[in-house]
């Protein structure tokens, strides 16, 4: 199973404290090892990273993140897009794989750090409120764009991670970044007459195998 490097520090501080811990109540009694053991398990199984082969459909955009589709949001103007949007809401749980990877082939416009607070990633209030990384991404024709991956802190996570810089030019379904624990992920798209909506609410997707919106 393939980790995500960014987890190096955790994986290596979880092994450390709960094998220790594991150790010292092992001595009293075998069985009362079993809980550290199974956190460390669940800790090194956060940072998984498989192996995906998306396909690149013209006109599809897939998702940005592995989780639930949360919300459904039209926008009457969205200031990155210059004009109205729909917002496409993913939250992912401590157990969904918390890569996040392009929707489609693009190249980033602007990366936008903002601070904030750290509400449960399914309050609604999440989205504007908390801590989060917004990645303005320009589109290759004949997608319209630009298009919006937004990285929002959830109530555990507090690490937002995005190598994508201005420039970086990405083919659909590639590695940008990810959140630690449990966060929110969305997809803001440019409203067109023929955009379609390819989920629906309590949906689950993964990122950059699952197409969530259509345009054309």
């Amino acid at each position: 199973m393939r980790l995500a490097p960014e987890g190096r520090r955790q994986i290596i501080l979880c092994t450390v404290v709960l094998g220790a811990a594991a150790c010292l109540v092992g001595w009293w009694h075998w069985a009362a090892a079993i809980p550290f053991l199974l956190v460390w398990g669940w800790s090194i199984s956060f940072f998984r990273d498989p192996e995906r082969r998306p396909v690149d459909e013209v006109g599809v955009l897939l998702a940005p993140a592995d989780g639930r589709i949360a919300d459904i949001t039209r926008l009457e103007r969205y200031d990155a897009l210059s004009g109205p949007a729909v917002r496409v809401g993913i939250f992912l749980s401590l157990f969904n794989v918390h890569i996040n990877r392009a929707p489609c082939r693009s190249t980033v416009r602007a990366v936008e750090y903002r601070p904030g607070k750290f509400l449960a990633a399914m309050n609604p209030r999440a989205g504007e409120a908390n801590e989060s990384n917004r990645v303005v991404l320009e589109t290759t024709d004949p997608m319209p764009g630009p298009v919006v991956v937004r990285q929002v802190a959830g109530i555990a996570a507090r690490r937002i991670v995005c190598h994508a810089t201005p420039g970086t030019t990405y083919e659909a379904g590639e590695r940008f970044g990810m959140i630690k624990f449990g966060s929110r992920t969305e997809l803001v798209v440019p409203l067109r007459e023929n955009t379609a909506i390819l989920v629906k609410l309590g949906d689950r997707v993964r990122a950059g195998l699952s197409p969530i919106v259509r345009q054309g």
